[in-house]
């Protein structure tokens, strides 16, 4: 909801049409909104938005007529309180002179499909709508709505943080990248706070709908053969002279086998068509890095087997690698502390089982 103060205009009035009404079971909805007029100069207002309160008076049960008369008599300042519709009602789009019940103009003015101009002057006592002839009542040129850009669905999305090829963390910016390919660009937040908060939700979302796939996945798997745990993290490629330091990897803790990926298993064919599968009791997970505070870090020389400076080269946090026998190793990293956590407690909870399983 957002509510919004009006400075009704000697000439203009407040600068908007209404259409709808509770007769006809329809929300009061802003159908146009004038340039340079009241409801264009408070940026807040848009076509489509339904008005909910006026000027504290709840009038979403409120009759076409009844609405009208509260905002041409709500003095010079009107305050509503109005809320986007994301499905634009299908009565906005009925033009001034679109078919009713009668032709007469004087019905046509009362009727909540029709536009109601209060954007003529500012006469309070003036109740009856411009006619249709009258050019300012005419379609405007100019119409300020809401409009969505661009949909990402965070299904099996991913998050990432850094600048493309380097270590660098971006400042207080994240970008979110669809399994469709679909990506937000980059998303540039005010303060550190807004983007934490900002990622920790879309981080969360994912995680849920990842639980939510886990837990289809894993009604077609038999008890001994259940997806533990899956999801996105960067994968430290070997050799100092690529081009790209880190690449998406999707990783997966399915039965008896730890799984690693480009793309995610979206049906059951898929699982046999992964990069790496290892069996769990042939791998360890380590831990490599602890984030303390800023620039602050607790290097766990844990790297067993792994070259030092292969462990030290890079600046993320939250890295852990996984050796899978012969001293070769896989070093990954994730976004966010809690997703380190929860790797930790998955690969401890897989390969228990697995140990569990096999005697």
């Amino acid at each position: 909801h957002r509510t919004v103060t009006l400075r009704r205009q000697p000439v203009g009035g407040l600068g908007l049409s209404i259409k709808g009404g509770a007769e006809h079971k329809v929300p009061v909805v802003i159908s146009k909104i004038f340039k340079d007029q009241a409801a264009e100069q408070t940026g807040m207002l848009f076509i489509g938005d339904a008005i909910i309160q006026v000027n504290g008076i709840n009038v979403e049960s409120a009759t076409h007529e009844e609405v009208v008369h509260l905002l041409r008599n709500a003095g010079d300042e009107v305050t509503i309180t109005v809320q986007y519709l994301r499905e634009a009602p299908s009565f906005l789009k009925l033009p001034l002179g679109s078919p009713g019940p009668s032709s007469d103009h004087s019905s046509r003015t009362s009727s909540p499909l029709f536009d109601s101009g209060l954007h003529l002057n500012g006469n309070s006592t003036n109740t009856a709508p411009s006619s249709p002839s009258s050019p300012i009542a005419n379609e405007p040129k100019y119409e300020k709505r809401w409009l969505d850009t661009l949909s990402v669905p965070l299904s099996m999305a991913r998050i990432s943080r850094y600048k493309p090829g380097t270590d660098k963390l971006r400042s207080n910016a994240f970008e979110v990248l669809a399994l469709d390919g679909v990506s937000t660009g980059i998303l540039q937040f005010y303060t550190a706070q807004e983007s934490a908060d900002w990622l920790r939700a879309m981080s969360t979302n994912i995680s849920d709908l990842t639980l939510q796939n886990m837990k289809m996945a894993n009604k077609c798997c038999s008890p001994s053969d259940q997806v533990i745990h899956m999801g996105w993290v960067n994968e430290r490629l070997e050799g100092t002279d690529s081009s790209q330091l880190y690449k998406f990897k999707f990783l997966a803790l399915k039965g008896s086998s730890f799984y690693i990926f480009s793309m995610p298993p979206v049906s059951t064919l898929d699982w046999v068509r992964a990069e790496k599968i290892y069996n769990l009791c042939e791998v360890l997970f380590k831990i490599h890095k602890l984030w303390l505070a800023d620039d602050c870090w607790l290097q766990a020389n844990l790297y067993l087997g792994m070259h030092q400076d292969f462990d030290l080269e890079d600046q993320r946090p939250y890295c852990f690698s996984v050796m899978v026998g012969h001293g070769k190793s896989h070093y990954f990293n994730v976004e966010l502390a809690s997703e380190l956590a929860v790797w930790e407690k998955s690969f401890q909870r897989a390969i228990f089982l697995e140990v569990q399983r096999t005697g």
